[in-house]
C-alpha cells in the first residue's frame, strides 16, 4: 500500500517514523512520501517536504509567512492527487493538517489522524471538522479518550509513543561512559539546555539560558541539544564566545545523562521527566501570540508533565515570568534543593504509572492496516 504521511515537527517526524517502521513490519511492500525530517527519511521515507522548511509557530510568525504557508497546502493538496495514496496520515500540526484532512476526504482518501490536535486546550471547534473528515483519530495523552467520549467520538489510545521511542534508544545507546568520553563531558554534572527546534524558540529561550552559564559554569557542565534543521551559526549567534557544546540531533544521550534540565515548552519537557532530568520548563513568545492564546485557552498549564498530572510538579516560567532572577532561583532548586529533587522524582514516577507500557506505535500500525484491509 501507499502511505502519505505530514508532520510538520521535530517530534512529529519522529513519531511518524516509529509509526512508519511498524507499518513496514506489517505491509512489507508499503511506499512512503511524507512530510517530514531525517528520522522519516531513516525509514526509507520519500521526503516531499522537509520540516526545516515549515518550522512557523505562533499567531503573528504563521503571518508574518502567510504566503509560505498558503503555498505549502497548495503544494501539499496537488501531491496528493499525482501519489494517490491508499492512506493519509497526519500527524499533530494542526494549521496545515485539518484543511488536508477536508480535502483528502473530500477527494475520496482514507484518513488517520495520529497524534490528536489539542483541542481539549483550546479550539474546541476544530471537533467538527476532525469528526467530519477523519477515519479514525489516535490520541496519546491518557485523558483524551474520556475528553472525545464526553464529544460523542470514539478514539483509540494505545499510550505515548515516548514510551516506545525511550525504550527503543534505551536498547540500542551506547553506554554513557562511551557518550561522555566521546564529548569530553562527565568531570562536572551536566545541565541539558532544550532551547527548542523553531528558530523563534532558540531567539527567545537561549540568551536568558546562558544567563545560568555565566553563573554556574565553574561547576556545571551545560550542554545544548541542538537540531541539525537550524545551522550552528544560529546557536552561536547566542551563545557567543562561551564554551558551550552543541550537540546535535542527540537529545536522549544528553538527557540519559543531565542531572538538571532548562527545557523549553512541548514534548521535550516529558522526554525529560521520562529520562527522570529535574528541569524548569521555559517558554515566551510575542505578546499578540500570547494574548490569544489566554483568551482561547481553557487550560491552567503549559507542559505535558503538569497537564497530564493536573498540577504543577515542574516549575513553568512563562513570559513575565521567565527572567533571571524566577530563573536562577528555580535553576537553584533543581541543582541544589535535595528535598526538591527528590520530590521533582516521585511526581515523574506517578507520571510513568499514569502513561503506562510502551507498544503504541505498533498498536496503532495494526489498526491501521486493519481498516485498510476492511
Amino acid at each position: 500500500m501507499k502511505y502519505y504521511v505530514i508532520s510538520g515537527e521535530v517530534s512529529g517526524d519522529k513519531h511518524s517514523a516509529f509509526l512508519i517502521k511498524h507499518l513496514k513490519n506489517l505491509d512489507p511492500k508499503a511506499e512512503f512520501r511524507c512530510w517530514g525530517g531525517d528520522e522519516c527519511a531513516k525509514q526509507g521515507a520519500v521526503i516531499a517536504k522537509h520540516i526545516k522548511d515549515l518550522a512557523f509557530m505562533g499567531f503573528v510568525e504563521v503571518v508574518a509567512h502567510l504566503r509560505t504557508v498558503l503555498g505549502n497546502i497548495a503544494f501539499c493538496k496537488k501531491d496528493i492527487l499525482n501519489y494517490q495514496p491508499d492512506a493519509i496520515i497526519l500527524t499533530d500540526y494542526p494549521g496545515n493538517n485539518l484543511r488536508i484532512a477536508k480535502f483528502a476526504k473530500q477527494n475520496g482518501f482514507k484518513v488517520f489522524y495520529y497524534v490528536s490536535p489539542q483541542v481539549w486546550a483550546w479550539k474546541k471547534g476544530r471537533i467538527k471538522t476532525i469528526r467530519k473528515y477523519v477515519d479514525r483519530l489516535y490520541v496519546i495523552l491518557p485523558f483524551e479518550k474520556g475528553f472525545y467520549a464526553k464529544e460523542n467520538m470514539e478514539v483509540e489510545y494505545y499510550g505515548h509513543p515516548l514510551l516506545d521511542e525511550i525504550a527503543q534508544f534505551r536498547q540500542d545507546s551506547e553506554n554513557k561512559e562511551a557518550f561522555l568520553k566521546k564529548h569530553n563531558l562527565g568531570q562536572k554534572p551536566i545541565v541539558a539546555i532544550l532551547p527548542g527546534s523553531r528558530k523563534q524558540e532558540i531567539s527567545n529561550m537561549l540568551p536568558l539560558q546562558m544567563k545560568m552559564f555565566d553563573k554556574y559554569k565553574e561547576q556545571f557542565d551545560f550542554v545544548v541539544a541542538g537540531v541539525s534543521i537550524i545551522s550552528k551559526e544560529f546557536y552561536r549567534k547566542y551563545l557567543g564566545e562561551r564554551d558551550v557544546k552543541i550537540i546535535f540531533d542527540d537529545t536522549y544521550n544528553i538527557l540519559n545523562v543531565a542531572s538538571a534540565g532548562l527545557i523549553t515548552s512541548g514534548t521535550a519537557t516529558l522526554e525529560a521527566a521520562l529520562f527522570g532530568v529535574p528541569e524548569v520548563v521555559c517558554y515566551r513568545t510575542s505578546a499578540v501570540s500570547y494574548a490569544i492564546i489566554n483568551m482561547f485557552t481553557d487550560i491552567r498549564f503549559i507542559s505535558l508533565v503538569n497537564i497530564i498530572l493536573e498540577r504543577e510538579a515542574v516549575v513553568e516560567l512563562l513570559q513575565d515570568r521567565w527572567n533571571e532572577q524566577a530563573l536562577d532561583r528555580e535553576f537553584s532548586r533543581i541543582v541544589f534543593d535535595k528535598a526538591y529533587i527528590r520530590k521533582v522524582k516521585e511526581e515523574y514516577g506517578t507520571l510513568e504509572q499514569i502513561l503506562g507500557n510502551a507498544g503504541a506505535s505498533k498498536q496503532i500500525a495494526e489498526s491501521i492496516i486493519s481498516k485498510l484491509q476492511k
